[in-house]
């Protein structure tokens, strides 16, 4: 699981390609229904724009049985810390009680085709000299803010990038995620609850042309809930 393997080297970038080889092995497997009672790979605590403290989030997770989470905090990684250190505490004071995998993972605003996104980045070395001015809290303005420049950072720094939502902006689908692939984007979130519906499920039209257009552009599928209230399960 990836919070072992966080510490299977001394080395963050080592940790890192790890990290990525094992996500992309879940991402290869990723099916409609492993959102979110196995894997979820976007949501928020109050370090960003969430409800969940990050240890009542790696709580949740537990009792949920996920297998494997990110935390997804615009422009931060303190809460993504923080749950680190609460899971590998849960997981030393009761060690036959599984515990999910947590990957590295952050939601960076960018600018696509004129049209602000938001890309999702994992697996990367928090502590990688090209990633730190889009960790300080804020969104990143002129030059940095371009998707060119995000995905290339996440890619120095040992990550990967995936399109958030690709229905939710202003342009379509059809038209950014050609781009996006064209800019060495790895991944869209395909499985997505766009109209947080009650149980969560994603979107049957949105999956559908989504997922027609990462088989397109040879694109991993991601998702999750993108929660930002109290429940793992939900959107809000």
């Amino acid at each position: 699981m990836a919070v072992n393997i966080a510490q299977a080297s001394d080395s963050p970038q080592i940790a890192a390609q790890l990290q990525q080889q094992a996500l992309k092995q879940v991402w290869e497997n990723i099916q409609p229904d492993s959102c979110p009672y196995s894997y979820n790979f976007h949501m928020h605590t109050i370090h960003s724009d969430g409800q969940l403290k990050p240890k009542d989030l790696i709580d949740q997770a537990i009792a949920i049985g996920l297998k494997g989470l990110a935390i997804t905090d615009h422009h931060t990684i303190s809460g993504y810390q923080i749950a680190q250190s609460w899971l590998e505490h849960c997981q030393q004071e009761s060690p036959s009680t599984p515990v999910p995998g947590l990957w590295t993972g952050v939601e960076i605003t960018a600018d696509l085709l004129g049209t602000e996104v938001h890309i999702l980045g994992y697996a990367f070395d928090p502590e990688h000299p090209s990633l730190q001015s889009y960790l300080q809290g804020k969104a990143p303005k002129q030059s940095e803010a371009q998707a060119a420049a995000v995905i290339v950072a996440l890619h120095q720094a040992g990550g990967l990038a995936v399109l958030a939502h690709p229905q939710r902006y202003r342009r379509s689908a059809d038209e950014l995620i050609p781009v996006a692939a064209q800019l060495g984007i790895d991944g869209v979130e395909t499985y997505y609850a766009y109209n947080n519906p009650e149980p969560w499920q994603p979107s049957p039209n949105q999956t559908k042309q989504v997922k027609r257009l990462s088989a397109t552009f040879n694109l991993f599928n991601t998702c999750g809930t993108d929660t930002h209230g109290l429940n793992l399960l939900r959107r809000i």
